[in-house]
């Protein structure tokens, strides 16, 4: 099992899991976040969220983002490397 998972939630945020802890995050600055004792957190990706870049749950709201793998090897774009 990988140490660090990341969930692309549809039409929601992107669930970090981190069991180990060796996650690190830092802002445009290189500001560290304190994910002290976090063993998992989401992301924002709506931009709602009044305590980003993490979220809130606003998103719930109206935010559409179903995205999901590209799956290698099938399909008409088969070729291309997203």
């Amino acid at each position: 099992m990988p140490q660090v998972t990341i969930t692309v939630r549809k039409n929601g945020p992107l669930r970090i899991d981190d069991p180990n802890g060796v996650v690190e995050m830092v802002d445009a600055d290189g500001n560290k976040y304190d994910l002290t004792g976090k063993t998992a957190f989401s992301l924002c990706r709506c931009g709602a969220s009044a305590n980003r870049p993490f979220c809130d749950g606003s998103h719930k709201i109206a935010f559409q983002a179903p995205d999901t793998a590209i799956k290698i090897g099938s399909g008409p774009d088969a070729t291309k490397v997203p």
